[in-house]
């Protein structure tokens, strides 16, 4: 094999798929990125059996072939090398390293047989269609805060995708929840999402997403089966397998009739909620919010360093109301919403409360109390 190609064109495409290799592997082979050389292009895959990432770049073949090489050690020396620079990748024949030269410099790396390297079969999928690169980032961002961490309730360890019928239409939603918080954002459904199966799609496959989102207006291919989901965007095709579980029926945890109604504006209650938490304990950080008419006070109290208080104007005009809340989980809602005015809808200090943009419809976030 010998390929010739531009530095950047091959940083960026090892910069998305060395993320997916784990840093330490009992299976020497998945340490490893394939590489394939052939036509006009350098194919690039990566897999943790989970997840696999593939793209494939321009690229001068001067004699095809195909190798894999150290995941993390060929993304260190491409990052290093000058930029702009000509990177030539060859293998000789019989030989078990594969020459990476830019320059005056020039590296050797071990090599394992492409023979050896893992496929993620893909096998049919049921419903494939597209949509806007915008319309998946939001639906990841608005969501991706509330995903469990907790392994042992693993069907909560990423973000719910299904198709769901509404007054306004047949929606396509994303929910995450941990327990304590829940979110959920929806766009419209695209044609062919129609009877799709509901899919958990893990938390490392929508970090993945994410990060190869970087051009909101393309469009981006989404195929699925009850097991596996495949994103394709330009150039790289990500496919990964889905969580093998039941998600939980979140509606009956959105409240219904919370007839409290508080807006605030977003950004003051940010600022405040912020400072207001700086007393608070790392195991605590409870705060409380009391409110009455058109005021809303802010209190920390934390035993071993202080106590602070904050008081805002709000628009609210039902009885007097003390519920508290994580501050953490408060502000990671916040800097969801997008209108400059907050909606809480609350019914006592006990029961559930429901955050919204004011103005924005297709997001909305429940939070769960605490004791203060």
């Amino acid at each position: 094999m010998k390929v010739t190609l531009e530095r950047t064109d091959l940083l960026k495409s090892l910069t998305h798929v060395h993320r997916v290799v784990e840093r330490r592997n009992t299976v020497p082979i998945l340490s490893n990125v394939l590489l394939k050389a052939d036509g006009g292009a350098l194919k690039l895959k990566a897999t943790d059996l989970d997840l696999e990432i593939q793209e494939s770049i321009p690229a001068v073949v001067e004699a095809p072939g195909a190798t894999t090489v150290p995941a993390h050690m060929i993304y260190d020396i491409v990052r290093k090398l000058p930029e702009g620079s000509q990177i030539v990748l060859e293998t000789q024949g019989g030989d078990t390293t594969l020459d990476i030269r830019a320059g005056r410099s020039k590296f050797s790396l071990q090599m394992l047989p492409d023979s050896d390297f893992p496929d993620l079969t893909a096998g049919e999928f049921s419903h494939g269609f597209m949509l806007p690169g915008a319309a998946v980032r939001k639906l990841i961002d608005t969501t991706q805060f509330a995903i469990s961490t907790e392994e042992t309730r693993y069907y909560l360890n990423g973000i719910y995708v299904h198709s769901v019928d509404t007054p306004a239409g047949t929606m396509f939603r994303a929910v995450a929840t941990d327990g304590h918080r829940l979110a959920q954002a929806e766009v419209p459904a695209p044609s062919g999402s129609a009877g799709m199966p509901g899919v958990i799609v893990p938390r490392k496959t929508v970090g993945e997403i994410q990060k190869l989102l970087d051009n909101p207006e393309a469009d981006v291919q989404i195929e699925l089966s009850e097991t596996k989901i495949r994103i394709t965007t330009s150039s790289i095709v990500l496919t990964s397998k889905l969580i093998d579980g039941t998600f939980p029926d979140y509606g009956r945890v959105i409240p219904q009739g919370n007839d409290k109604e508080m807006r605030v504006d977003r950004d003051e209650f940010k600022e405040a909620v912020d400072r207001v938490s700086t007393i608070s304990s790392e195991r605590g950080r409870a705060v409380k919010l009391a409110l009455s008419e058109g005021r809303l006070v802010l209190t920390v109290i934390n035993p071993d360093s202080g106590s602070a208080t904050e008081e805002l104007a709000v628009e609210y005009d039902s009885d007097p109301l003390e519920i508290g809340f994580n501050s953490r989980y408060l502000l990671d809602i916040a800097n969801q919403l997008t209108s400059d005015t907050a909606l809480f809808r609350l019914a006592d200090s006990g029961s559930p409360t429901l955050v919204q943009d004011n103005t924005v419809e297709d997001c909305l976030f429940v939070l769960m109390p605490m004791r203060v």
